[in-house]
């Protein structure tokens, strides 16, 4: 499954459309470099899962929560690189227990649930990007 956005609130409306698809806990794994629109994405997930908390990347925090129809942990692999860091994040407590969205999913890709959602963003110009999804994504 392929998707183009043209600027960052599209694909933020993206991202609302795949939460509002979302009808259990699931792991939703994000995959491409600085400043493609993973957290843009995120925070539409979130919108579309009723939350009205405020999205941020939690880059120094590694996770965030946040209350929705489902419960949504937030995660930034950015700086995870050996399976000491993944497990000090506290990762495998939180699979199955809500949503979880993975930024920087690269770094952790072995360590990823076997029915995760993965998508794949690409810059095709400065606000263009495709968004390449594998999994079980219903929209």
């Amino acid at each position: 499954m392929q998707f183009i956005t043209n600027s960052p609130e599209e694909t933020e409306q993206l991202g609302y459309r795949i939460g509002k698809s979302l009808d259990k806990n699931k792991t939703i794994a994000l995959y491409g470099g600085l400043g493609m629109g993973k957290t843009a994405l995120t925070r539409g997930i979130v919108k579309g899962l009723d939350s009205h908390d405020d999205v941020s990347s939690p880059t120094f925090a590694l996770v965030n929560e946040y209350k929705g129809r489902l419960n949504i942990y937030h995660f930034d692999m950015y700086r995870v690189n050996t399976w000491d860091d993944l497990y000090s994040t506290g990762f495998f407590d939180y699979i199955d227990n809500g949503v979880l969205i993975i930024e920087w999913s690269e770094n952790i890709e072995n360590a990823l649930p076997p029915d995760a959602i993965k998508i794949c963003i690409t810059r095709i110009s400065d606000n263009k990007r495709a968004f390449k999804a594998e999994g079980d994504l219903q929209l």
